[in-house]
This record gives C-alpha cells, structure tokens and sequence, in this order.
C-alpha cells in the first residue's frame, strides 16, 4: 500500500511540479520553494525505498533525481530559473532512454510498451514501433528546447502553461494519433496477431 502510494504521489509531483513551483515562486522565496521541494522528494524516496533490492532502489530514485538537484542549487543559488531548468533535465532523460532504445540490436522502447499487451509482434509492427520511439525522441528534443526558451525568456505563466498542462495536452494527442495510425495500419490488436 505504502509502495502504491508513493509510486502515485511521485507522478502527482513530477505532473504537478510547474504549478508547485508557480505557486511558490510567486508566493515564497526561491529558497522557500527549494527547500519544499527537497523536503517533498526526501519524503517520497525514503517511502519508496521500503522493501527494494538495489537495482529497483535505483531505479525508483531516479525520476526524483532532477527535482532534488535542481532543488538544491536553486537553494544555493537563489536562482529560480534553476527550478524551471528540471523539465528540461527530464526531457533530457527521456531523450537519453528512448534514443537508447534505437541503437542496433535493441529494442525499441515503444516495442517493450507494446509487447506489454501483446507478446507476439510481427516485423511490420516492430518497424511501426521504432518509428514511433523516434516521434518520441523528436518530440523530447523540441519539448527540452521549448522549455528552456520558456525558462529563459518568457514569463513564468508562459512556462507554466506549457510545462504544467499543454505539453500533456500534445502527450495526449501524440498518443491519440498514434493509436488512430496503429488501427488504420494493423487493424485491431487480435486482427494484427499472425
């Protein structure tokens, strides 16, 4: 339960970080906000941690790695821009595993998500499923540099708008397609089975 928990409350505070830090940085000190924000990916990695082995301990650390960092330098620093720079990190990573994906021999990431709900891929889908990690990849690219042209020029509700509900809005329309391009191409999940 507790392990549940603090899988959701880390999602609720990557999806939630743009407004999170809109409300304090107009309302506290960028160290205020820092130090919320450590305090808060503290509490969710010590209850995340509980009952792990080291590679999964690893693993589960990691989406908060951008927070905490971001957190203690703007701590340091007294600079807010550090703060609205951690999209731009996770963009970064996603880019990095998802690029990752796409070297010889591997699998690509949008396949492992597919073979999730069906095992057997045929080559015309395992082909369908690396142009997508490409769309993806492309899409980190242009969503890392949006959000640092965003952090480093624009108002902070402009960042805030983007990072904190129009870039899920794109997310969610990218899947869309995808989804429409996929029945369109391979018909329904049990009709693309060979």
């Amino acid at each position: 339960m507790l392990a549940t928990f603090a899988r959701v409350a880390t999602i609720v505070l990557t999806v939630a970080y743009p407004i999170v830090v809109y409300l304090g940085l107009t309302r506290w000190s960028t160290r205020g906000i820092a130090i919320v924000l450590v305090v808060l990916a503290v509490l969710l990695a010590i209850s995340r941690a509980r009952g792990l082995s080291w590679a999964r301990l690893k693993d589960a650390m990691v989406p908060l790695v951008p927070t905490v960092l971001g957190a203690v330098i703007a701590g340091i620093t007294a600079d807010d821009r550090v703060l609205l720079a951690v999209p731009v990190l996770i963009n970064l990573g996603l880019l990095a595993t998802f690029a990752a994906t796409l070297r010889p021999g591997r699998v690509a990431m949008i396949e492992r998500f597919a073979r999730l709900q069906e095992p057997e891929l045929s080559p015309a889908q395992q082909a369908h499923c690396r142009q997508v990690t490409w769309v993806w990849v492309g899409f980190f690219v242009v969503n890392a540099i949006g959000s640092g042209v965003l952090a480093l020029a624009a108002p902070l509700s402009w960042w805030t708008a983007w990072c904190g509900g129009l870039v899920y809005l794109c997310m969610g329309m990218l899947f869309a397609i995808e989804w429409c391009v996929r029945r369109v191409r391979f018909g329904s999940a049990k009709a693309a089975t060979p």
